[in-house]
This record gives structure tokens, sequence and C-alpha cells, in this order.
């Protein structure tokens, strides 16, 4: 997994070691640009709209933009301030100004820079000591509801927490929240009335408690921004030139802070895609990109169409979506042109039901890694987190390693917190610490010291928290490898200094697996091969996208999917749920067109549609598998755990323990010939599977989930003999 564009700051482990010198001169600068970003570079006055496909270097063009004015002595670093919406991008920013010799030019999050803002002004302006931020919001809501007496889950608490954010970015107090709703279309996740009722109790308790929250930093700005014209002129005397990125992100409460920073002036550059316009749940809106042209009628527009990032078979498929598309933002598409040499078509392919949809995926994947292709850089993207779980199930069963994204940022983590303390108190007090006294080289001292905080040589088996906590420490452990390679002198005091560093700007190592994502998750990241699974209409568009301009969001998000893929594309989708249920499932409506005899919309009669054949990879096997029925109380099971299992959690176990045991004692035999972790034999589920159903034929333990047709082919032998009593013959065993 790589971000959309590499960080010169933070290089990728192929660029270890190469240190590149910032250009000689301003005209230097320019080097290597294309023609439309050399117009954008050189763009230096009066305001300018970027219109930024997906892939085309958008960043690299406002960077070398600001470092050429820089460079050139027309903008002076101190009073550019370029704004963004992530950490991580913000981090990229600055890493890339510093790259090309404009390091003291502030690169900030538009909260980051509000924030810096409100705590330098705040006694100026209102006296005291600013009040303390708010750690976790969801507490105070749960209070607040509490007091309504209006109850509220765990799910219930998380989206009237989202809704009360979405309030706030809009500028809508809680009076005004049904009304706004009703006229937004927005799908409220409980009556409107109680939420306005719960959101106005939340701002109550805030300021009897003197906190403020995420928005308020926007919030309070903006008032004394409006109320203050002296510290307004103050700002504004500082900052004379300003970047948006992401300009198609901004909200309403953004953009008024954005127009109080620049007050009557001009001297702003956006850079923006109205085709990947994909938050509008948390309050953004294409409108200002859109607008932009008639807010500034003297603008200079550049538009960037160059695609470095896809293949001409991926970007003809992403161009091929938006040529669908309607509504005020689909007017403004840009037909992208890849620069890239031809690559593999786009696989679309067509599944009986979900597990078997997950299981080909996996399969696909493990031949791409076996190809060459590095596990970091494919993705299995799909419309809701809540459909990771069986591709979780599917490539622990392939024996593929896998990372989870979109929870907690990499540094925050809990175990990776706990592991900086443990270095830094090893690089302080090394000299005293039993763990190092044997251990020289920076590696082993670092696998040493994560040794005692639950790291070990091989990850532990299937997946869950364990397996999440392993994996950012093994993550740790790559980097420290990577880091003495760059800088073979390094100490542990040093990687310490660069673990600080990558934190402060949100730079999280990749872990060496598949990414698992959302596709709002993926949005600014790309790999070399992208699964886009689940494409059903249902799930794509999401059943509660009704309106027009909703769908055609979901369109956009499948674009932004699409557009992720540097080389390989797939496009899957499964007729039915589980197995053996009903075919009642369609692919989304956005491929009409775009794949073999489906029809584009508008079109007469049916056409071949677009690209290769449609692989329906699961149709034999849907005609051979019933219902999967609880063996024990005959109910139908849809979890892929308890399809595995046969039967319901909650229903009693036959499992032979004894037989369970020898089992798991083969399969740690098996692992250590093999050079694999057990889970690659079996995971946990399939032993028991295996030990309840106690197997007497190929055929039995077969109709085992987790046990395909190459389990059966290499452990079979083995595993009935062992369900027989009998002792496995080494001449039968599959080393």
């Amino acid at each position: 997994m790589t971000a959309a564009t590499h960080s010169p700051l933070f290089p990728r482990e192929s660029d270890v070691g190469q240190i590149v010198p910032p250009p000689r001169d301003a005209d230097a600068v320019l080097d290597a640009l294309d023609p439309e970003q050399r117009e954008v570079a050189t763009a230096l006055h009066g305001p300018v709209c970027v219109l930024a496909g997906a892939g085309t270097g958008k960043t690299r063009a406002i960077t070398h933009r600001i470092a050429y004015g820089v460079r050139a002595g027309i903008l002076q670093p101190g009073s550019v301030l370029a704004v963004t919406f992530t950490n991580r991008a913000a981090g990229e920013m600055r890493g890339r100004l510093r790259q090309l010799g404009a390091g003291g030019v502030q690169a900030r999050t538009f909260h980051s820079a509000a924030l810096r803002q409100l705590q330098f002004f705040w006694p100026k302006a209102v006296g005291g000591e600013l009040p303390r931020l708010l750690d976790r919001k969801v507490q105070l809501v749960a209070e607040s509801s509490a007091r309504c007496r209006i109850r509220l889950d765990r799910n219930e608490l998380r989206d009237v927490t989202a809704e009360i954010e979405w309030a706030k970015v809009t500028q809508t107090v809680p009076a005004d929240y049904p009304a706004a709703v009703a006229k937004s279309s927005r799908e409220a996740p409980r009556d409107a009335a109680e939420i306005g009722q719960i959101y106005g109790m939340y701002e109550q308790l805030k300021r009897e408690r003197s906190v403020i929250d995420f928005e308020d930093v926007l919030l309070l700005t903006v008032g004394i921004l409006q109320d203050r014209h002296d510290i307004a002129d103050q700002i504004r005397r500082q900052y004379q030139h300003f970047v948006v990125d992401e300009y198609q992100d901004v909200s309403p409460l953004q953009q008024r802070l954005l127009d109080l920073w620049l007050g009557d002036r001009e001297s702003l550059c956006v850079v923006g895609d109205a085709s990947q316009t994909i938050y509008s749940f948390t309050g953004a809106t294409p409108d200002h990109l859109l607008n932009f042209r008639t807010r500034h009628p003297g603008a200079t527009v550049v538009k960037l169409v160059r695609d470095y990032r896809s293949t001409p078979q991926v970007v003809h498929l992403a161009n091929g979506l938006l040529n669908q598309a309607r509504g005020r933002a689909a007017e403004h598409r840009l037909e992208l042109i890849s620069q890239r040499e031809p690559g593999p078509e786009p696989v679309r392919a067509e599944y009986a039901d979900e597990p078997a949809e997950a299981e080909g995926t996996a399969r696909r994947i493990r031949d791409l890694i076996a190809a060459g292709v590095p596990a970091g850089e494919i993705a299995v993207l799909y419309r809701i987190n809540a459909q990771s779980e069986v591709y979780e199930q599917a490539l622990t069963d392939a024996g593929v390693p896998y990372q989870l994204r979109g929870a907690e940022r990499f540094f925050e983590r809990q175990e990776v917190r706990e592991a900086g303390a443990a270095l830094r108190g090893a690089a302080r007090f090394g000299g005293n610490d039993s763990l190092l006294d044997d251990v020289v080289e920076l590696p082993s001292q670092v696998r040493a010291v994560l040794s005692t905080k639950g790291w070990t040589t091989e990850p532990p088996a299937g997946s869950g928290a364990v397996r999440d906590r392993w994996e950012s420490l093994a993550a740790l452990v790559r980097l420290a490898e990577d880091f003495v390679r760059a800088k073979p002198s390094a100490t542990l005091a040093d990687l310490v200094a660069e673990l600080d560093e990558r934190a402060a700007a949100q730079h999280a190592p990749t872990v060496q697996g598949v990414t698992l994502a959302s596709l709002h998750a993926a949005k600014g990241l790309e790999w070399d091969a992208v699964f886009l699974v689940g494409l059903t209409e249902g799930m794509m568009p999401i059943t509660y996208a009704k309106t027009d301009e909703q769908i055609e969001e979901e369109r956009r998000l499948l674009y932004v999917g699409v557009t992720r893929a540097r080389s390989h594309l797939s496009l899957s989708w499964a007729l039915s749920r589980s197995p053996g249920g009903r075919a009642s499932r369609r692919a989304t409506r956005f491929l009409n067109g775009l794949r073999p005899g489906s029809v584009a919309p508008g079109a007469r009669g049916a056409g071949a549609g677009a690209g290769g054949p449609v692989e329906r990879a699961g149709a034999a096997r849907r005609k051979r598998r019933g219902p999967v029925l609880c063996r024990v109380c005959g109910k139908t099971l849809t979890d892929a755990g308890e399809m595995k299992l046969m039967r319901c959690e909650d229903c009693p176990s036959d499992m032979d323990e004894a037989l369970y045991e020898r089992l798991r004692d083969w399969r740690a035999d098996q692992a250590q010939l093999l050079s694999q972790p057990a889970y690659c034999v079996f995971t946990d589920k399939t032993l028991m599977a295996i030990a309840e159903a106690v197997p007497g034929s190929p055929g039995e333990l077969a109709g085992i989930a987790g046990v395909g047709g190459r389990k059966l082919d290499r452990f079979g032998a083995d595993v009935l003999a062992i369900c027989a009593g009998e002792e496995r013959a080494e001449a039968d065993r599959d080393s």
C-alpha cells in the first residue's frame, strides 16, 4: 500500500539510501513537469483553479508551484499557507517542499491551522486559557442522550455523534437540525427531533464543563476573525498566499474560514476533482469548486488529465464509469489519458455466493503474489467495513497475510505507543538492560525489546486483535531493518527520533500484507492490484442511497476505487449471500455497458459491453451446494465462522477433544516442515470442524469449509489417517 504520491521525506523501501539534492535554482524546479503541471507551477498571481483527475500528479504540481515561487523570490516561505484534509497529506506536502528547497512553508490541515491561531489569539480575544479540547466526543453524546432520557445502543451512539458533527460543519444549530435534515434529503439514524434534542443538550454540557470539540475549533476561529478585525488583519498580514488541496471536500464552515483568511484578496490556488467528491455525509460539497470561476471571474483554470498511475485498460474503464454519470459534477468530469504502457484487461467475475467470491478473490491474490506482486501492493476494497470478515477468513485460509485499514492510526495504537516507550527506555538506559547485553546490531536490539511486548518470529494463527497487535510490532521491526540499511551507523536513539518524526507526520510504516479497506478509506492511496468486491445492487449503490445525487456519489465512490489500481483490476459480485441461497442479486447498474451482455443506459438492444468476458467462477458450485444447515438445530447458517463449523456458535459441540489435540500436534509438525505459520495449514476453526465431523472419506473431508482441493491433495491422507486413529506414514506426508 502506498500513498498516491510518494514522499521524499519518507522514501519507499526501494528508494532507501538515495538522497536527492534540491533543485539548483528556480528554473530547475520546473524540470520533469509536463506542460499542464508547468502551467500550474508558473501561475503565481491571482486566483488559480486546478482541476486534477486521479493519478495526474496534483500534489507534485502544487508543491512545485509553491517551491518555484519561493525559489524565484516571488513568494516568501512564511507568507504561504497550504491546507489539506489529513495529517498524512500535510506531512507529505511539507516533506516535498523541504526536498524542493522551500522548507519554511506552512502545510497543515484546516483544523491544525485553526487550532494554532485559536491558541495564540484566545487570551487576547476572549481572555484566560482556551477551553480544554474534548478527548472523546462520544462519551459526552452518551451522557447527553441519557439526560434527554433517550436510549441509544452503541451503533446509534456513533451515528448520532456523526450527525452532530455534520450539523456543526454545515453551521446548523440544534433548533434547525430537523429542518436541515429534511432539506438535504439526509436519512437521520433516529427521529430528527430527538437528535436535535440530544445535540442541544450536548452543547449545553460542553458550556457547563468549559470544553470544546473538534468542530468548535473551526467555529470559534471563525467567530474571532469575524468579530475582531484587528486579529483578522494580523493573520492576513502574515499569510499572503493560500493553497487548498482536495478542494472538492471543503465544508461550508471550512469555506467560511478560508474566506476570512483571504479577506478581499485573491491570492488563492485551489486543487480538486468534482468526480472524487465522496464525503458529502461529513458536510463536504463540490459546490465551492464548481462555483470557483463564478466567484472569481478572472481565475486561471488548468486541467490535469495525464494519468501517470494507471494503465490504459484501467483508465478506459474509469472513463466509461464517468461517461454515464449525471448531474452537475458530471458536467465537469475530466477525460483521463493514460501515460503508461498497456497492461492486463480488468477482470469481471461473477460468483454464486459471498463465500465463493471471497475464496475466489483469495485464490487470485495468492496467484498474483506467486507471480511476484508484493502482498503490500494488493488491496481488497468493499463498500462497508462489515464486508471484511469473509475476506479475512478467506485470506487466512489461503495463507495470505493481510492488514485492515481505516481503524486506529498506526502511531495511536496502544501496542505501538507501548513499543515506542519501551524502545525509548532502552535507548536511554540500554547499558543497564540485560536484554541488550549480547545484542549489537540495531534490528536485533529492536527485536529483543519488542519481544517483551508480544513480538515473535512467527505470527499468531488466525485473525483478530492478537494478530493486529503482532502486525503492528512486526512493522516496527521491518522499519528498523530498512532504517539501518539506509543509515548503517544508526543507533537505537536515532531510530527513536525517526519514529517520533514519523508519528508527528502520521507516516506509518507499511505492514506487509494485503490491504482490506472500505472504498472511503482507500481515497488518496494506490496499489498495483485492486479487487473491488461485493459490487451488487443494494451494496453499490448502497440501499439507503435514494436521491439522484446520492446515487451519483455512489458512482463516484466506485470511480475512486477503480482509479486506485495501477495495473491489475478485478471487479466481482455474488448472486446470493450464502451458499445455496436464491440467486436474486444482480451486478451493480454502474457496470451496465461496461461488461459483456449488459446494456448501457439509453442504449438500444443488448450490446456486448466493454472489456473481456465475465468469469462465472461460482456457477458450477452453485448447482452442487445447498443451504448450509446447523448440524444440531437445523437452522440455516450465514455467518462464515458458523458455516465452517457446520453449527451455530451457541449450539453444543460434539468435538472429539483428543482428536482435536492430535490434529493440532500434526499441524504444528507440518508448519515446521513447510516453514509457514500454522494457520497456513489449517485454521483452528477448520480443525474444530474436522474434529466434530470426523470424516471417513475424501469426499466427507472435502465437504468441510476450509478444506479446498489443494489442501485435500496435500494433507487429506494424513488427516483421514488421524481421524481413523492411525499413525500417519512418513512416506505419505507431502513436505
